[in-house]
C-alpha cells in the first residue's frame, strides 16, 4: 500500500510520516503543512474523505492517505485510526511549534449552516465538541463518528479544540461547513509568524509536544 510520491514530491515543508497497522486497521499518511492543496484521499469511507479534502482544500495542506479497516464491521475503527494517525502526523511536522502562530480561529458558513471553530497548538490535548446533529447517518456515515474523529486528532496532536455550532439544519453542512471551519483555523495557527523570529510562541519559552508518535 504506497503512497504515491507525485504530490509535491520537490516541495520541502514541515512534515509528518505515519504508518499505523493493527488488528483492525492499516493506515499510511503524509501530511505536510507548507503545501499548496495537493491531496490523495482514500480511507474506503467516502464521507470521510469528502471532509479530508476540504482539509486539503481550504487549509492548503499537502495531504496523501490511504487506509483499510474492517469496515464490514462499521467505520469506526478506520475513522479514529485516521484520526489518531493525522494527529501524529501532525505533531510531527509541529515538532516543537517554534515560529508558529500559535492560535487560530475560524467562522465558516454554508448555506444555512455556521460553524466556529478555535483552537491552540498548546500541546495540551482537550476537545469542546457542540454540534447538534440530528440524522444518525450522512449517506452510510454515522454521524456520531465526527466527534470521534477529532478526539483521536486532538489527543494526539495536543490540539486544544473548540467547535460550536451556531446555525444548521442540514446535518451534511453543519459537518462540511465544522471541517472547512478547522482547516482555516489550522492553516491561520500552523503558518509561520514572520514576527516571532523563530521562538517557541509562549511566555513559558516552551509547548507541550504531544503526538509525533
Amino acid at each position: 500500500m504506497a503512497i504515491p510520491s507525485n504530490i509535491n514530491a520537490d516541495h520541502a515543508g514541515r512534515t509528518g510520516s505515519v504508518e499505523r497497522v493493527t488488528k483492525e486497521t492499516r493506515v499510511r499518511l503524509r501530511l505536510n503543512l507548507d503545501g499548496t492543496g495537493c491531496g490523495q484521499v482514500e480511507t474506503t469511507i467516502p464521507f470521510l474523505d469528502h471532509m479530508l479534502m476540504q482539509l486539503v482544500s481550504h487549509g492548503l495542506f499537502d495531504l496523501q492517505v490511504q487506509a483499510h479497516g474492517d469496515t464490514e464491521i462499521d467505520d469506526h475503527h478506520t475513522n479514529e485510526d485516521v484520526g489518531i494517525s493525522l494527529g501524529q502526523a501532525l505533531g510531527q511536522a509541529l515538532g516543537d511549534r517554534r515560529g508558529i502562530h500559535r492560535f487560530g480561529h475560524f467562522l465558516a458558513p454554508l448555506d444555512e449552516a455556521l460553524v466556529q471553530v478555535a483552537l491552540d497548538c498548546s500541546g495540551r490535548p482537550h476537545l469542546e465538541f457542540d454540534l447538534q446533529l440530528r440524522a444518525e447517518r450522512i449517506g452510510r456515515y454515522d454521524t456520531q463518528l465526527v466527534r470521534e474523529f477529532f478526539v483521536a486528532v486532538v489527543n494526539n496532536s495536543g490540539l486544544t479544540l473548540h467547535i460550536r455550532q451556531l446555525h444548521g439544519r442540514n446535518d451534511h453542512h453543519v459537518v462540511e461547513a465544522c471541517f472547512k471551519a478547522f482547516a482555516r483555523a489550522l492553516r491561520m495557527a500552523t503558518e509561520v509568524d514572520p514576527r516571532r523570529s523563530g521562538q517557541v510562541p509562549s511566555s513559558k519559552g516552551v509547548l507541550e509536544q504531544a503526538g509525533g508518535g
